[in-house]
């Protein structure tokens, strides 16, 4: 959940004040980060779950205001549009059965909101894009009223001008002429939270880049948009160019940066393995991005001591707030730091999404504790292919892999020099070339299953229970061994209503019936196509 911004005009002297404070801020940072019990508390995992709020006629239905305020409770917010509704997650000790805990919490309040949300003639929807969205529930007006999203635009619209072109390839290419960042509400995510100690932060952060890429394959839920066939993961390119600060003339669009664009963009995969702990992050953040948003805090940063306390560095928090990584570093003033993954879809279920947790979270642990450092085997431009190939292809994805002695196929080595993949393509690194280590190659389909039984080891070595990782992770195997993610679910939903009617009314009847098999609950390997005549 984005820090609030009350102040609505700024001065030259608030951005320069505000650009000094981020200077001090990583020097404060970096000695807090060393401070004596500093990220000494309990491994714990959290999450954010984006909505949809739909009417009866399956269009977005802008109630998000209402709706909050009949549920009253702290642990839902406002999103981007006024369609857009954000649930925060209690935190949980990374032990047990911290999955069914928040699967409990998720559907709890999913039920709360349900109820509230049927009063406004509305439905919660778990789901990466809203099939029927079309380019005119996008436009500055579904703004969600508010400081932080209004200076956000604002700032924004200073960097590239306005409108600006966004460009879709897939099977039905598409284009969107786009004049406010409310084309953000057509993306909903699952953005999950885990704290890592300081000294652990670099080997968890290039396991978390690493492990992204095939745990994305499996989960992809985005594969319609303005009624078009389009990437499996399709929120992918729709955030990095709707909150991209790139771009040339109005009306020009985003280019990528294989054609010299902003070589660092503010919503991207990265640029680089990590190679300077969290602080690092930070300092790039500072030295890469201008500010957006000045806000100065009446609690300016401090260059203590590391025997100082812990500091609120609100004007880091905020900067890095608008910097959007998929795998993004978060500082807590209470104490400790955590990587902020943000790269799932929202939905289908409770229980796909708590699987996909348990894969990407077990992944990076396991990743992360291995002596030889697995990142190492591949440049930083294989792993970003491998997630945009996901991205773009899912299950089929090419996806190179640092090889063990468990893997026994398709050994060869990557391509050092192969060029980045830019925000309105798929293109990526591929394997192959002068070698830098060992890997394999195949499609994610085939890779997951080789992947499973290491996120069950790391699961387990954080404490997680057998029973737990088990029956989490198997349903992720058989939603591979199906080949149904949602997206495929959808697209095959959508073929088969296509038959009997235009593609309209196919959107719309697709769309309550993935409602209503969401609301039953069973993961998506196992729903059916909508038959006909369909209901909705």
């Amino acid at each position: 959940m984005g820090l609030e911004i009350g102040q609505e005009t700024f001065t030259d002297s608030d951005f320069s004040v505000f650009r000094g404070r981020l200077r001090d801020s990583v020097e404060a940072l970096r000695n807090t980060l060393i401070t004596p019990g500093f990220g000494e508390s309990e491994i714990s995992v959290g999450a954010e779950l984006e909505m949809f709020l739909m009417d009866a006629d399956g269009h977005p239905a802008a109630v998000n205001e209402r709706v909050r305020k009949d549920v009253s409770d702290h642990r839902i917010a406002l999103e981007v549009d006024q369609f857009n509704l954000e649930v925060n997650l209690t935190p949980v000790g990374l032990r047990g059965s911290p999955f069914t805990a928040m699967r409990s919490e998720t559907d709890t309040l999913l039920a709360t909101l349900g109820a509230a949300a049927r009063s406004h003639g509305a439905l919660p929807v778990l789901i990466g894009t809203l099939p029927t969205l079309t380019s005119s529930d996008l436009r500055r007006a579904a703004l969600t009223p508010g400081g932080r999203f209004r200076q956000i635009e604002h700032a924004l619209c200073r960097c590239r001008g306005t409108p600006y072109l966004l460009v879709f390839g897939g099977e039905e290419p598409a284009t969107l002429m786009a004049d406010s960042i409310a084309v953000q509400g057509a993306a909903c995510s699952w953005q999950l939270h885990l704290v890592v100690p300081p000294e652990e932060f670099t080997r968890t952060y290039n396991a978390a880049q690493l492990a992204t890429g095939p745990v994305l394959a499996a989960a992809g839920n985005s594969p319609l948009l303005l009624g078009r066939r389009l990437w499996q993961e399709t929120r992918i390119p729709m955030y990095e160019q709707g909150f991209g600060d790139c771009g040339g003339s109005p009306g020009g669009g985003l280019r990528p940066r294989s054609l010299g664009a902003d070589p660092f963009p503010r919503a991207s995969f990265g640029h680089r393995w990590l190679d300077g702990g969290v602080v690092r992050l930070f300092a790039d953040a500072v030295s890469e991005h201008d500010v957006l948003v000045p806000v100065l805090s009446p609690r300016e940063p401090v260059a203590l001591a590391p025997s100082g306390p812990a500091q609120w560095l609100d004007e880091l928090r905020l900067h890095q707030g608008t910097v959007w990584t998929w795998n993004r570093p978060v500082y807590d003033p209470s104490g400790h730091v955590r990587i902020e993954f943000r790269a799932l879809p929202s939905g289908p279920t409770s229980l796909d999404m708590a699987a996909n947790s348990a894969f990407l979270l077990g992944l990076t642990l396991h990743l992360s504790r291995q002596p030889e450092e697995p990142h190492t085997a591949m440049p930083f431009e294989t792993a970003e292919g491998n997630f945009y190939r996901a991205a773009h292809s899912g299950l089929h994805a090419r996806i190179c892999w640092p090889s063990t002695d468990r893997d026994g196929v398709g050994q060869g080595a990557v391509n050092r020099g192969a060029s980045r993949r830019g925000a309105t393509g798929h293109g990526a690194p591929e394997c192959g070339g002068p070698r830098r280590g060992a890997v394999t190659w195949s499609s994610a389909a085939e890779l997951i299953p080789r992947l499973l039984p290491l996120a069950k080891e790391g699961l387990l070595a954080a404490g997680v229970d057998a029973e737990e990782a088990e029956a989490l992770l198997s349903v992720v195997a058989a939603r591979v061994s199906a080949r149904r993610t949602g997206a495929v679910w959808q697209q095959r939903a959508l073929t088969a209503l296509e038959e009997h009617t235009d593609r309209r009314t196919a959107l719309r009847l697709l769309t309550h019936a993935y409602t209503q098999l969401a609301e039953e609950g069973e993961p998506v390997h196992t729903w059916q196509n909508p038959t006909w005549p369909a209901h909705g």
